[in-house]
Order: structure tokens, then sequence, then C-alpha cells
């Protein structure tokens, strides 16, 4: 395969599993075909029981410069929906999610970063928002995610001016979680993510929901820790002073 090739590659190793957006003539843009291919992409790897972690990061030192602005030419409205599909099921993924951000994380790209639950950059990752560039109706899922992030104010900055902004003001407003000195990210995701594939997937999958406002399946989660033995396994661990070992399995949400 040519290695130019708009792509999104994919790797799973120790519980991990790692979605790199790989588009170098563009900046990493998104194309109509990645854009396409990415739930598809998350629905296998959601089923893999192996995978307790996922990270989204870009090829080499772009995280993604936004949807490739040719395809808007075809038809934005087709677009557009392909980009929200990709980020509502980023959003949707069943395991704790993480962006990892060096450079551009712009427009589409920002989209994808907003899907995931946690958000590292690289100092010097720049951040912007940027449909009133291109006379765009920035989708209400989109934007209501993004007041959640960082609120009304620099919500309605971000969308009206389409100005980029860095790390410093990203981690401020809350778009940004950790900012690490550069070439510092990989080693910190690395360590971060191991950190989450240790603990329990029951926790995380029940904060996740409850966290994003979901409030009809207290019941459910109810009769999961109930039915799961994390939670005897856990305080045992901790009174055996020895790491825990989680069994439970969390499943794509309907």
């Amino acid at each position: 395969m040519d290695r130019t090739e708009p792509r999104l590659i994919t790797s799973v190793e120790r519980g991990v599993a790692t979605v790199v957006i790989s588009n170098p003539a563009k900046r990493n843009a998104m194309t109509t075909a990645m854009w396409r291919s990415l739930p598809e992409l998350l629905e296998g790897l959601a089923a893999d029981p192996e995978v307790r972690v996922l990270v989204l990061t870009g090829a080499g030192d772009t995280f993604c410069a936004g949807a490739d602005i040719s395809t808007l030419r075809e038809s934005a409205g087709t677009a557009q929906g392909l980009a929200v599909e990709a980020e509502e099921a980023l959003a949707a993924f069943p395991r704790p999610t993480l962006a990892a951000v060096r450079g551009y994380c712009v427009g589409g790209g920002g989209q994808l970063a907003a899907a995931c639950d946690l958000r590292f950059a690289e100092e010097g990752a720049s951040f912007g928002v940027t449909p009133a560039k291109l006379g765009i109706v920035y989708p209400a899922s989109s934007t209501r995610r993004l007041v959640a992030l960082v609120g009304p104010g620099t919500a309605k900055h971000l969308l009206f001016s389409g100005e980029l902004i860095d790390t410093e003001r990203a981690l401020r407003t809350g778009l940004v979680d950790e900012v690490l000195p550069p070439g510092g990210l990989d080693k910190r995701v690395e360590e971060y993510v191991r950190v989450l594939a240790s603990r329990s997937q029951l926790t995380q999958a029940s904060a996740k929901e409850f966290a994003g406002g979901r409030t009809d399946r207290d019941a459910h989660w109810a009769a999961e820790a109930r039915g799961s033995t994390d939670t005897a396994e856990g305080v045992a661990a901790f009174l055996e002073r020895r790491a825990p070992r989680f069994t439970y399995t969390t499943a794509p949400t309907r």
C-alpha cells in the first residue's frame, strides 16, 4: 500500500488500540472515505474484548487539519453528515478514549478530539473550530459537545471567529486535559493508557455513561455490578496488597 495514501491506520497492543489519521499530503485532513470508514473500524475494535483503551492520534507532527476541503465541493451536506456519524461513533465507543494531539487540531480534527473522553496535547499544538471561514452551519450535536467541554463563551469565540488557540488557552478553558513539553507526549500517553487498561471496565463504562448525561441506565449498571466479580476482586486485591485482576468486559452501548 502507498504510505502517502489517505487512510486510518489501526494497531492493538497490550489492550490499547491506536488509530492513526494519516494523510500526509494534506496535514492529515479527513477524506470522505476516511470519515465513512471510521464508524465500522470503531465497531470492530469495540467488539474486541482485548481492547481496553483507544488512542486517536495523527501521523507525524499533525493531529488533523480538518476535513479535506475538496470533498465539500461535491456535497457539503453529505460530507458533514459523514463527519457527524464518525464523531458520534467515537463518542459512543464503550471504553475510554484519548486524543493525543500535536500540531494542528482544526475543524473536523477538533470534532474528533472533542468526541474523545480525554485530550492530551504537546506544547505548540493549535486548536480551532473553523466553519465560519467556510460559511458552514456547525452541527448541533457538535456544538453542544464543544459547549460541554469549554463553556458557551469559549465555544462562541471559537465558532464565531474561527481563530486558532494555543495549548495554554486550550488547557485553561478545558479543551485539553494535559499539556506535555515537546517530546513528552508519547511517553505520557503510554504511561496513562497503561493505567487505564489496568482499571475496572465496569467502573469506567458506567462513569462514561453517567458523565455523558445518560439517565436511563441506573438499573442496568446496578445489575451489572451485582453480576460482576470486579468489586470483590478490587477489595480483595487492596487488602492483599496486590494488583487487581478485573474481568468485566464492556460491550457496545445500545
